[in-house]
């Protein structure tokens, strides 16, 4: 009997733990998504201080102004974009917070997204 209650105690334990761990992911994810896009908001912004007020028209960019390219979101692969000269706008969609995108002219859809878009 001591057994089977010592082993119920344990699946408990072990329940709760991994519930924990998973928001933890995915509040781990979120965090990264943020920083990615704020790299290539400040990429971006790079771009247009050094060309005369024009930014990338096809979303790509030197690794001048990304080393590593344009990140990649850690569950799906990649972020949604869109880009003109006169402007751009990446989004991710965030697993456990809710996202900034309230300008509708940067959001993607229903969900929680987080965007950067052009500052200037």
């Amino acid at each position: 009997m001591e057994l089977l209650i010592v082993i119920a105690v344990i699946g408990i334990l072990i329940s709760i733990s991994t519930v924990a761990y998973t928001s933890a992911q995915k509040k781990s994810r979120d965090s990264r998504r943020r920083s990615d896009l704020k790299a290539v908001q400040n990429g971006f912004e790079q771009y247009y201080a050094d060309t005369n007020a024009a930014y990338p028209a096809t979303c790509s960019i030197s690794t001048t102004y990304l080393p590593n390219g344009i990140p990649t979101d850690p569950k799906s692969g990649s972020y949604v974009s869109s880009c003109s000269t006169s402007g751009y706008c990446f989004c991710a969609t965030l697993e456990s917070d809710a996202g900034n995108a309230a300008d509708t002219n940067c959001t993607f859809g229903a969900g929680s997204y987080y965007c950067v878009k052009q500052l200037q």
